[in-house]
């Protein structure tokens, strides 16, 4: 019996035949879709998200297709955890789980992997990994796209030669921002479309029937002390000094879970942190555990403004008209929104003090803003994305 090393040294061979495959079957509008890197009912709101607004699109787009959703971890339709690298491999080359005839059944694959994912910064071995099944869909000759999400950046050559391989067997290929659409081109295959983020192709929701003034999203994974991202001390202070200072204002504050795990820890769950503040301000203020993404943008709905580390709490805001606080921890913010016309991120880089001061002084300056100039851009690079999808079955 071949030993599970031998599998992984061989089921790469099959993975590079993408990158010399040419032409691909020509698309009908009635076609079986994957969505790849997002499912409906996941922990983390802003996936969720993704699936929702990638469904939006793909469902004007081809308007009698049948959309079917994986994660990259354990979630959604198909045989088996396309996360687990050595099984997944095996199966590639064995083929005793049906993986093959399933991938095979799909006309198209649309990749989003989490929205921010096609990166190397989360460790190359991570790239890899969700890389894997996407190339072996285009081994077997299953058309690819990449939906909008964030490109980049590379931090070693080996990661940047199988991104560049990818994309190249990609049959269109979608940033959500221009510094991603940078990265791709840099990489030798430019972009095809820059478009923004699917979240602002999901319909506006109905506000909850109880009004809210300020929505805090505080972010588990920045509150965390081993994140690799932001100070947490700065973080935690700059979240305390901005919750202090509107407290003393008179505003009401909403404290919203955006990643929501099963218990009240976790070093990358939204409820460790509102558990903390808990502690600290009591029934001061309004604490939100969301049940899933419906909830969520219907209580954002009926806010003054919202505030929020995790960028798709922001986005979820915005892309139904109401102003929002972004406070940046990564590269991923500021190209999307700056492009959009929303010049109102506030850097995680900084003292506690500089974070508290920003932040307040964005919350009054964004307060009644006219989100409609953001909206009509938004909403036609979404139709501009719709109609590139559209030109693969023309």
């Amino acid at each position: 019996m071949r030993s599970s090393c031998a599998y992984i040294r061989s089921a790469p061979l099959l993975l590079w035949r993408a990158d010399a495959l040419t032409g691909s079957p020509q698309l009908g509008r009635s076609v079986k879709i994957l969505v790849y890197g997002a499912v409906h009912q996941q922990p983390n709101i802003g996936v969720s998200a993704l699936a929702a607004g990638a469904e939006a699109v793909l469902s004007r787009a081809f308007p009698d297709a049948d959309i079917r959703f994986r994660s990259t971890g354990p979630l959604g339709d198909g045989p088996m955890n396309l996360s687990h690298t050595a099984p997944l491999l095996k199966e590639m080359v064995v083929n005793r789980r049906g993986l093959r005839g399933w991938t095979r059944s799909f006309d198209l694959l649309c990749d989003i992997r989490g929205g921010d994912s096609f990166t190397d910064i989360y460790t190359s071995k991570m790239f890899f990994k969700l890389s894997a099944f996407p190339l072996y869909a285009q081994a077997l000759r299953v058309p690819v796209v990449m939906l909008p999400q964030t490109i980049g950046p590379f931090e070693n050559r080996a990661s940047r030669i199988l991104a560049k391989r990818f994309m190249r067997g990609c049959r269109l290929v979608m940033a959500r921002d221009p510094r991603s659409s940078d990265f791709a081109a840099e990489l030798g295959r430019p972009v095809d479309l820059t478009a923004t983020d699917v979240v602002f192709a999901i319909e506006r929701p109905e506000p909850s029937l109880k009004h809210r003034d300020v929505v805090l999203n505080t972010s588990g994974l920045l509150w965390h002390a081993g994140n690799r991202h932001v100070d947490s001390d700065a973080y935690r202070a700059g979240i305390r000094g901005v919750i202090d200072i509107l407290l003393a204002e008179g505003r009401q504050i909403t404290l919203l879970a955006h990643v929501v795990g099963r218990t009240d820890t976790g070093a990358d769950n939204d409820r460790a942190a509102l558990a903390a503040l808990r502690e600290d301000y009591g029934d001061r203020l309004e604490y939100v555990v969301p049940s899933g993404l419906d909830e969520v943008r219907s209580l954002m709905a009926s806010a003054n403004v919202v505030v929020g580390a995790r960028m798709h709490a922001c986005l979820n805001a915005l892309s139904i008209g109401v102003p929002a606080v972004p406070m940046a921890y990564s590269r991923k913010f500021a190209p999307l929104l700056d492009q959009l016309g929303w010049h109102h991120t506030v850097d995680l880089n900084a003292s506690g003090e500089q974070i508290a001061t920003a932040v307040l002084e964005e919350i009054h300056a964004v307060e009644g803003e006219d989100l409609t100039p953001v909206l009509r851009t938004a909403r036609a690079r979404i139709d501009a994305a719709v109609e590139a999808l559209r030109q693969l079955s023309d």
